[in-house]
């Protein structure tokens, strides 16, 4: 009983499932914070009918922030769905 105790204090922190599936999250939402700030020009965005002058990195966020919203709503429904 002591030794199963022994070896779940030992193990390591990248070896737990919720680290495993952060850290690709973590590496890919930095690099995509990088290329947002990165890119600062203004550009012209049309949103279905009126025309939008924003700076880049305003669009690139947004789209960004949608991005993982609509990740979050899939997981959290993927979830739910293996409960019952």
């Amino acid at each position: 009983m002591t030794q199963a105790t022994t070896d779940k204090a030992h193990k390591s922190l990248r070896s737990r499932p919720a680290v495993r599936r952060l850290i690709p999250f973590i590496l890919i939402t930095a690099v995509a914070l990088v290329f947002i700030i990165e890119n600062r020009s203004s550009v012209e965005i049309r949103l279905l009918i009126p025309m939008v002058t924003m700076p880049l990195w305003g669009a690139l966020l947004i789209a960004w922030a949608l991005g993982m919203l609509a990740c979050v709503f899939t997981v959290r429904r993927r979830s739910n769905r293996h409960e019952h």
